[in-house]
């Protein structure tokens, strides 16, 4: 298929740019919708702080008839490039139908753009941040995707092979029963390390989120327990503000263990939700007219049966110490009385061991594969 690369210029543009999945993944039952008032917000400096330190620009693709027929976004993340000693153009929002023209005509979109930049490789689909959805789905494109991961049919892999990238990393997610009552290890764990530290399980209020500064407490904890992690970039405090505000209000905060040493210093945290994948799909990707009562619903009234694990921290200086018995211990109850069954993940990068034997007891399947590609584009 011939077609025609544009930067997004026009509102009627980044309208293209922002429905285009809507056509691509129609019928589609495991396609998780974005909010598109997220999507449009995610390229406005004023509801990402991301943009002060990354050069951004988003491409659609044309078919001669004039239809949108892909997407992607150039993402140079110049913090980044400075902590990590490279020159990387990033690629992410990568959408296309099935055509290798159009999909080489996307990638090469960004790679000169990168290119004309000074950089000399491509990595993705990444983002800004880690909090933004990243990895290319390469495996398990039967299973529903979620509300925080890429979602994508089996020929974009197979496409990026086809134009040269490679592997750079993988992640995998976990999917776990929720037990009836907390394993007789944690239970062990938590008591021996919380009367050996003097740890505490804490719950926040709104009060002490807002006011009191724990929001930004918990993104200092995360640059700390993820700075070693590829590719991640540390939160600036502006950054935290602007998650805290956007994101935190929607959570039920009983379901946000924080555990806290005996001087009050916050050295562990876990921040899980009611899965939202099926509330999304019946929005549409639309809070407007109706699509706010299914997510309402999705969070607060928990009529899904399974939960999203969306992260746990540990500070380094705690890790390997049994700590995250503690968050396992208090959470696991709270689920029962929820009623959610089934418990899982986001996604962990493959050879993180420390991190993946943490489930272990509770009998995991690994599944939902994804991938960072690369490729030199000197």
């Amino acid at each position: 298929m011939k077609c025609t690369v544009k930067k997004v210029e026009t509102k009627r543009q980044m309208t293209d740019f922002v429905e285009l999945p809507k056509k691509l993944y129609k019928g589609n039952s495991c396609y998780v919708p974005d909010l598109e008032k997220n999507v449009r917000a995610w390229f406005d400096p004023k509801h990402n702080p991301g943009l002060q330190h990354s050069d951004v620009v988003p491409f659609v693709a044309y078919s001669e008839a004039g239809e949108p027929v892909g997407r992607i976004v150039g993402i140079i993340n110049h913090k980044a490039n400075e902590i990590w000693k490279g020159s990387c153009v990033r690629f992410g929002w990568i959408e296309f139908v099935d055509d290798t023209d159009v999909s080489a005509a996307l990638l090469k979109a960004v790679e000169d753009w990168g290119r004309q930049k000074g950089m000399d490789s491509i990595q993705g689909p990444l983002g800004i941040s880690d909090f933004d959805k990243e990895g290319m789905l390469v495996e398990d494109f039967d299973k529903l995707g979620s509300a925080i991961t890429i979602y994508n049919p089996s020929y974009y892999p197979e496409h990026m092979v086809r134009h040269g990238y490679g592997k750079e990393v993988d992640w995998v997610q976990v999917r776990v029963k929720v037990p009836e009552e907390v394993p007789e290890r944690f239970a062990r764990v938590q008591k021996l390390v919380g009367d050996l530290y003097g740890l505490k399980v804490k719950k926040l209020t709104p009060h002490e989120v807002f006011k009191e500064g724990y929001g930004r407490k918990i993104f200092h904890l995360l640059n700390q327990a993820y700075k070693q992690l590829f590719g991640y970039t540390p939160h600036t405090d502006e950054e935290a503000d602007a998650f805290v505000s956007e994101y935190i209000p929607m959570l039920d905060l009983n379901m946000l263990p924080m555990v806290e040493d005996n001087e009050g210093n916050l050295i562990a945290c876990s921040i899980t939700m009611p899965n939202l994948s099926r509330a999304l799909q019946k929005s549409g990707g639309r809070l407007f007219p109706f699509g706010w009562f299914h997510l309402l619903r999705a969070q607060k009234w928990h009529h899904e049966d399974e939960v999203e694990l969306l992260l746990i921290a540990v500070h380094p200086e705690w890790q390997a110490l049994g700590v995250n018995a503690l968050l396992f211990a208090d959470l696991i109850p709270i689920f029962k009385q929820m009623g959610f069954q089934w418990a899982e993940t986001g996604p962990m990068l493959e050879d993180n061991i420390k991190v993946l034997s943490q489930w272990k007891m509770l009998d995991p399947m690994f599944y939902k594969r994804r991938r960072c590609f690369s490729k030199d584009i000197k």
